[in-house]
This record gives structure tokens, C-alpha cells and sequence, in this order.
């Protein structure tokens, strides 16, 4: 509204998009009111009561780690923590979504599951990296409908460096048609086709048996194409292979017609393709899927309530395959909104969501952080030369697009290597060589001792001088500086005074004692946790 000085016509904007807005919270609220009745229904058939609602200093820190894998700011955590409206969550949500860094953050993860990387095992090089990711990234902050998403994917055909999604077709080890059907059913079914019989193998593979290869004069490029000529037939056998589907349909596809789309028109109009996506948004949400591993899906691994991965799913197909009207409804749920803290009763509850799950941060997004609150930067190394892989010196973690580059951190903290595209690549187990890291390396140490404001040293002018000087904030203003930096809200009375006897106390200059109490936070659970 600081617009309305300005006219009419921007009053006018103004209200229309709180009526937009207005109306978008009465359909998410209903939505969201859903999931929490379905996740209730099954808390009180095992017995189990839920947690409270979270404080809103934990939901800012949470909320923007889940959608955008970014700290809130100090300004941004005080506008925040400060503001009294009703809809101030719903309203921070939709911001987030606008805000570059969501598609950064989720190209990121998709990156993961669509194997980008330059170098062994997909080896896409650099060019193609680049343009598959951008095409990601592009997708994901325009919003692309999923099921367009998916069947660009599945259907594309030309130059690898031109046509950037015809890159699912080259970002696996392995290009014999039985291993791409696998890599489709992992990436868009949550299915691993290593259990599947030969018979339902070898059926899905026909779909893909007509793919071709051609190399270029251009180095490193590669042509996909459909080619009409190739036959897939049974090992050791003249026999053609017949196309089925996996729920065990036989398919007819007729002559000169490419299989992919045919299979592509099936998948996207079947449960199993929605039922995969909000399963997958449920798991990087809250931290484990409704049916888990989310990239298991099969008979003998039913949903822990099915009736919710049933809604979910109709949902996304109602909002025609909106996946930001997914993050949405569950983001605004009750359910999300709990708290960590578990009662009496929920202790031991790991699956039916009775309560917020912590996890560490994403090797990513934990040294992105420690860089913003330091005010540093990160150096990447490959085994590819430049100009192919120079990263910008202040290039964040979040949007490193090749799993060729990497870092001592990173790897320290379980970045997957996008080898296989599976979910249990990524390895978010804390370990001792971690800890020791965060509480007792230079590399940590120097990052620290480089931001002068957050230990609390500030520039301030001298009457007579041009050049300023630095001085000291008084103890309980650094503190909370600290506080609000690091863990996104203010400190509690007791952490002040805790913190103010130790820079008194200690027997430290203020800047040791100073750089001492930063260490201690960056070491806390509620630092290195999502909870």
C-alpha cells in the first residue's frame, strides 16, 4: 500500500491483489483444514495427541529453510516478528514463493533426482548442464504445470545443448531402453524397477526400445531422437518386444508412432504419477513421506494414510498440476505448523506426523547460511577446467548447478553425488568428523573473525575526523544482534545474561570472548536443525 500517494490506478492494483490474495486463502485455508483432518483422524485411531502449533519465531526460520533453503535476514526476522496481522503467515508464504531463491532451492533438488553432472557416471558435460539446468530452474520459478514438465521431458527431441530436456535421456550410466525405464519409474513413479519381474521389465522398456543417439561436429554435442528403424526385441531373439504398461496393460502402438508419447499420455493421466509428486513434496516438507522411502513405492509398501496421498493427489490435478498449490495447502496446514517438541504421548512417533520432524541442514544450505551470517563467500572445486565450471566469487551453495562442483564442506556434510538419483544419496546424518569441524576448524574460525558487526563492533563517527572508528556496542545490543542474525528471533532474558556475565567474566578480551559466543551458536542444535 505505500503506493497509494501515487493514483488511482495503483489503489486500485492494490486492492485487487489483496482480493486476489483474499480469495487464495479461502481456497488454501479449506485445503490445508483437510489435510489436518485426515492426519487427526489417524492420530486418534493409534492414540497418539499432537504437538502444539510452533511459535512464529520458529516457523519464520522454518518456513524459509523448507521453500527457499535461506536464512531470514535480521531486518526480515524483526518485520516478521514484529507484525500483528492475522494472515502474516499465509502472507510470508506467498512471498517466499516469488522470491528467487525457491527456484533456486527446488532446482536444486531436482538436480539431485534428475542426476545433473557433468562428469561419471552421467557424464552431460558442461554445456548441457548449464541448459538443463536453466531449463530446471526456469520451470520451477515460472511455475510450470508438472505434468507439462514431465512430458517435455519424456518427449523431447533434438540437440543437447539446444532442446535442454532431452538431457533425462543422457544424465544415466546406463542407455539401453531397461535402464531407462528404470530411470522413468524412479523419477516419475517413485518406483525401483529392480523388483519388477522381467516380464513387466522388459514391457515398459519397449517404450523406449526406439531412442537414438548421434553425435556432431560440435564438441560434447548429442542428438536424441525418435528413430523408427531400431527394433527392441527379446535377448537373443528376432521377437519385438510389446510396450506394457506397468499395471500390466498391453499397449498397440502404431506404426511409426513414437512410444514416449503414448506412455507419456498414460503416465501423466495415471494415480501413481500424481500420487509420486505429492509424496515427494510431503517428504522435503516434513521430512518423510506418507509412503517411505519416497522413492519406494510398490503393493508391499502401502502410505501410512492412504486416504491423504489420495486427496493430495486429486488436489494436484484439480489445480492443474499446480505444484506451488501443493507447497501451499501443506505449508499452511496445521500439521506442518507443529511444533518439534514432543508431549508425553508422541515421543515415539516417527510417522504418522503428530509432530514437526527435526533433520540437519543440507550440506548446502548449512554453509550457505554460515556464509550470510559472516558475511563470506565459499570456494568450489572440479576436476573440469574452466571457463566450464568458474563459480562467481559470492555464488551460493543453493545454486551450484553441476554435481561435478564441489567443496571440502559439502562433502564433509553428505551432498550427493547424483550418481543413482536416489533419495538416500543425499546423507544428512550428523558424524563426529562434522562436529569437530563446526566447533574446531580455521575454516570456520576465519569466517567468524571476518564480520566485525557480528561480534559486535560497529563504525561510528568522530567529531573532527573523516575517518570513523570502530567501537563496541553495548553487551545486550550485541547479543541480540547475534540472536537475531544466527537463530532468526531474539534472545531470551536468561541467554542475555548468560552471554553478558561471559564477556565480563571470562577473562577474554571482548573480541575473543565475543567470537567465543558466536561459536557456541553456530554449534547449537537449533542452529545446525531444521525444527
Amino acid at each position: 500500500m505505500t503506493g497509494i500517494k501515487t493514483g488511482g490506478k495503483v489503489l486500485a492494483v492494490a486492492f485487487l491483489f489483496g482480493a486476489v490474495l483474499t480469495n487464495t486463502f479461502a481456497v488454501q485455508q479449506a485445503s490445508s483444514a483437510k489435510i489436518d483432518r485426515l492426519v487427526l483422524a489417524k492420530l486418534q485411531e493409534k492414540g497418539i495427541p499432537p504437538s502444539d502449533l510452533c511459535t512464529d519465531e520458529v516457523f519464520l526460520r522454518r518456513v524459509y529453510l523448507d521453500v527457499i533453503g535461506t536464512l531470514p535476514t535480521k531486518p526480515e526476522a524483526k518485520r516478521f516478528l514484529s507484525s500483528n496481522g492475522v494472515n502474516k503467515r499465509e502472507i510470508l508464504i506467498e512471498e517466499l514463493f516469488e522470491r528467487p531463491e525457491f527456484a533456486d532451492y527446488w532446482a536444486l533438488k531436482w538436480c539431485d533426482l534428475l542426476r545433473v553432472k557433468a562428469e561419471f557416471p552421467s557424464k552431460l558435460w558442461p554445456n548441457a548442464v548449464q541448459a538443463y539446468y536453466r531449463f530446471v530452474r526456469t520451470a520451477l520459478y515460472q511455475n510450470m504445470p508438472y505434468d507439462d514438465f514431465a512430458r517435455t521431458m519424456l518427449t523431447s527431441s533434438g540437440s543437447n545443448f539446444r532442446v535442454a530436456p532431452v538431457n533425462f535421456y543422457r544424465a544415466m550410466p546406463q542407455r539401453d531402453p531397461a535402464a531407462i525405464a528404470g530411470t522413468v519409474a524412479l523419477t516419475f513413479m517413485g518406483m525401483r524397477s529392480d523388483g519388477w519381474s522381467d516380464e513387466k521389465r522388459m514391457g515398459m522398456a519397449a517404450f523406449f526400445g526406439q531412442i537414438g543417439y548421434k553425435g556432431t561436429a560440435e564438441w560434447k554435442e548429442e542428438i536424441v531422437f525418435y528413430d523408427p528403424s531400431k527394433k527392441f526385441c527379446y535377448p537373443d531373439s528376432e521377437k519385438p518386444v510389446v510396450p506394457q504398461l506397468p499395471d500390466g496393460t498391453v499397449v498397440e502402438v502404431p506404426e511409426y508412432s513414437d512410444p514416449r508419447m503414448v506412455f507419456s499420455d498414460w503416465l501423466i493421466g495415471s494415480r501413481v504419477f500424481s500420487d509420486n509428486m505429492v509424496n515427494r513434496i510431503w517428504y522435503w516438507l516434513l521430512g518423510r513421506g506418507i509412503i517411505h522411502e519416497p522413492d519406494d513405492i510398490r503393493a508391499d509398501n502401502p502410505p501410512q494414510n492412504p486416504e491423504l496421498v489420495a486427496f493430495l493427489s486429486q488436489e494436484l490435478v484439480k489445480s492443474k498440476y499446480d505444484l506451488r498449490h501443493i507447497y501451499r495447502i501443506i505449508l499452511n496446514s496445521k500439521t506442518y505448523q507443529r511444533a518439534s517438541i514432543h508431549n508425553q504421548r508422541n515421543l515415539k512417533d516417527e510417522e504418522n506426523f503428530s509432530r514437526y520432524y527435526t533433520r540437519r541442514l543440507d550440506a548446502e544450505v548449512l554453509i550457505d547460511a554460515i556464509c550470510q551470517i559472516t558475511k563470506t563467500t565459499e570456494t568450489y572445486s572440479s576436476d573440469i577446467p574452466e571457463p566450464f565450471t568458474f563459480i562467481p566469487e559470492n555464488q551460493r551453495s543453493i545454486k551450484l548447478s553441476d554435481g561435478s562442483i564441489t567443496s571440502p564442506f559439502l562433502d564433509l556434510y553428505g551432498r550427493p553425488p547424483r550418481d543413482t538419483g536416489y533419495i538416500a544419496e543425499r546423507n544428512n546424518t550428523p558424524s563426529a568428523a562434522q562436529k569437530l569441524h563446526l566447533l574446531n576448524s580455521t575454516h570456520i574460525q576465519s569466517k567468524i573473525l571476518q564480520n566485525k558487526a557480528l561480534l559486535g563492533l560497529v563504525y561510528t563517527k568522530v567529531k573532527g575526523k573523516n575517518k570513523p572508528k570502530l567501537t563496541w556496542l553495548e553487551p545486550h545490543e550485541a547479543i541480540e544482534n547475534m540472536y537475531l542474525t544466527i537463530l532468526s528471533r531474539y534472545p531470551t532474558a536468561k541467554e542475555t545474561n548468560t552471554a553478558i556475565a561471559y564477556i565480563r567474566e571470562s577473562g577474554l578480551n571482548r573480541n575473543e570472548a565475543s567470537v567465543d559466543l558466536v561459536w557456541a551458536l553456530l554449534n547449537t542444535q537449533e542452529f545446525i536443525f531444521k525444527h
